[in-house]
């Protein structure tokens, strides 16, 4: 079980980063890129390839692939949380094991989406990845895409019996889930919310940071409003969140990463491709991006 005391180990601002493509390949130079500048904004942790960075479509060769980028370009500045969930438990194993050798300092396993498992599937699933690997495991609730919610009580199995399930990154948008299992594991077990919308009022609860999507274009603002959180200044990270509100909004008018990345597009961080089955957002959704971008201070 967590120490009931520590410190948690992940906390603050996280990125989902996205994967830019240039005529179907992976843009390696855009994507080392953006790595540096999510540094440089203050951004306190990276987190390759997950649904954001449209794992799903990415071959096994180039999931490693880009794992290993963000790794090298990060060069230990801040941590690394590689995306390494399948609904195939064999090939999380093996994704996890590929990310903790090329030196992730941990990984992230998403809830097996379409086949529906029952509490105890999931457990033995997430366990699988545990013992397989020596770096923290960073369990990935959402029920939005996967169905099944990973119950607190399955929780607690699984970190009792295997310590590096250390976190969780909590998509639900329940923000009365902190307080329920900072009582259940203590403040060493880091939860980070995966819902950008929800953020501040999941940290209001006890939550120790997030692991966004609206950080790919807006890394200094979020950064910003956690960090005035971590500071006791409300009124600042009230004010950041009602401006990022209708980014956050607008990152979700379509399936993600389409909108982000046409965010992304309009910013100069990379073209705004996508792989089928994900495609061009229609010509409304671009309006709400580029509206919000506008209301929020980060495009002229």
């Amino acid at each position: 079980m967590t120490d009931q005391n520590a410190i948690p180990k992940f906390a603050g601002s996280y990125t989902a980063l996205i994967t830019p493509f240039i005529e179907g390949e992976v843009d390696e130079s855009a994507f080392r890129k953006l790595v540096d500048w999510q540094i440089e904004s203050g951004t306190n942790g990276l987190v390759p390839v997950g649904t954001t960075g449209e794992s799903p479509t990415l071959s096994h060769e180039e999931h490693d692939r880009v794992i290993e980028i963000c790794i090298d370009q990060t060069a230990g500045r801040i941590p690394v949380i590689a995306g390494a969930g399948s609904n195939s438990t064999s090939e999380a194993v093996r994704l996890a094991e590929h990310a903790a050798s090329a030196g992730a300092d941990a990984v992230l396993i998403v809830s097996p989406y379409y086949n529906k498992p029952t509490q105890d599937g999931l457990y033995r699933h997430f366990t699988a990845v545990a013992r397989a690997i020596n770096v923290p495991v960073i369990v990935y609730d959402i029920p939005g895409r996967s169905i099944v919610r990973v119950d607190d009580d399955t929780m607690v199995r699984m970190a009792d019996q295997h310590p590096n399930i250390c976190g969780i990154k909590d998509a639900t948008s329940d923000v009365s889930r902190p307080p329920k299992l900072l009582s259940m594991f203590g403040n060493g077990f880091s939860q980070m919310s995966g819902e950008d919308a929800t953020t501040l009022p999941y940290l209001a609860a006890g939550g120790h940071g997030a692991i966004s999507v609206t950080s790919n274009i807006a890394p200094q603002q979020v950064a910003d409003m956690h960090n005035a959180w971590g500071v006791g200044d409300i009124a600042t990270a009230q004010e950041l969140n009602r401006r990022l509100m209708p980014v956050h909004h607008a990152m979700f008018c379509e399936a993600s990463p389409g909108p982000v990345k046409y965010a992304a597009e309009l910013l100069g961080i990379c073209g705004s491709e996508t792989r089928l089955p994900l495609c061009e957002i229609a010509e409304s959704s671009k309006e709400q991006v580029k509206a919000a971008l506008i209301n929020a201070g980060l495009l002229v």
